[in-house]
């Protein structure tokens, strides 16, 4: 007998997991599925983390969706994946794709150097009317701020630089297709642990050592996002179960969830829940010391998730798998 996840509202995309989906990664992603389906629909709120370059793939496509459906209440993301949905946006038309990739010589590799395009696998983005135009527009909030004595997070820069409209001249693709626009649409918060480790982030140590921000401090990183968090954390779990969805491995995996044993044992805060639920999808093997390609079952050990909280991995690519999930959780 079907369950009511099966039995749910299916279009196309979903009718096809439902029929096809029935082994291997594919069953685990069809499972992971109905298991994120099942948290929100017992009240649960869901986290989601995003490392690799999944902006530049435009995963906005599917995950804006997903944010405005209410089914996303929480992100962690790499700086990079912050500041590469908005190159898309207003870079787009730019973006040179270069499917032979894995065939270009050194010396080519120069050619797109030289050209100012920094290759992401196959995907090369345009340093001017990416990096750069974005650069000009949020310097001026970041001097803004300093000479104010204000600090805000990076996400919260990137908000304030979206929501001035500054940039909508520059649109190249339709604005529903940016996952970052979704999110300030809804005010979600967004954590981003090493920040410094971006363009932007660059630009602004940069911009630090020239003199242009007095205060290296306006821009809120590290131990901040760390308390910022806690205190969502504790906020958001008094009230429903909170879900840790993970897209591919790093530090946006491995900074968030480890809010919960430093409240716990650390604060001494043991009456704070677990996470309620968790998913990794990742291409990385099992392997010594890799935290990538650790099973969820190894959280268990550092106090991160129960023996039996619902725990799914699905080893395959991200770029294919989220878009899928997200079709299916949608009922697309």
């Amino acid at each position: 007998m079907p369950s009511s996840i099966d039995s749910a509202a299916q279009g196309p995309i979903s009718a096809f997991i439902s029929q096809h989906f029935r082994h291997f990664n594919a069953a685990a992603l069809k499972d992971a599925a109905d298991g994120y389906r099942a948290h929100l629909a017992k009240g649960g709120a869901m986290f989601v983390t995003i490392a690799g370059a999944m902006s530049t793939a435009e995963l906005g496509i599917s995950l804006a969706e997903m944010i405005r459906q209410d089914k996303i209440q929480g992100i962690c993301c790499t700086g990079a994946n912050l500041e590469e949905d908005v190159f898309n946006l207003v870079a787009h038309d730019h973006y040179v794709r270069v499917p032979h990739y894995r065939d270009l010589t050194p010396a080519e590799e120069q050619g797109l150097l030289d050209r100012h395009l920094n290759r992401v696998t196959d995907t090369c983005i345009p340093e001017e009317e990416a990096m750069r135009r974005i650069e000009k527009v949020v310097l001026a909030q970041w001097m803004d701020a300093d000479q104010k004595g204000e600090r805000y997070f990076p996400y919260e820069f990137m908000y304030r630089i979206l929501r001035s409209g500054e940039l909508e001249k520059y649109y190249q693709i339709d604005p529903r297709n940016s996952w970052l626009l979704a999110a300030a649409e809804k005010n979600l918060p967004i954590f981003v642990p090493g920040w410094e480790d971006s363009t932007l982030g660059n630009m602004y140590t940069g911009h630090c050592i020239t003199g242009d921000v007095k205060n290296v401090h306006t821009v809120r990183t590290g131990i901040e996002t760390m308390m910022f968090l806690a205190d969502w954390y504790q906020k958001t779990a008094a009230q429903q179960s909170i879900g840790f969805f993970q897209i591919a491995g790093g530090i946006a995996g491995d900074f968030p969830i480890c809010v919960v044993p430093m409240l716990h044992q650390d604060l001494r805060r043991p009456d704070v829940p677990l996470w309620g639920y968790f998913c990794q999808i990742s291409d990385s093997t099992t392997s010594y010391g890799s935290y990538s390609g650790a099973v969820p079952n190894e959280k268990i050990t550092w106090g991160k998730l129960h023996a039996d909280t619902p725990k799914f991995i699905i080893e395959s690519d991200a770029s294919i798998v989220a878009p899928l999930m997200f079709a299916y959780i949608l009922g697309q």
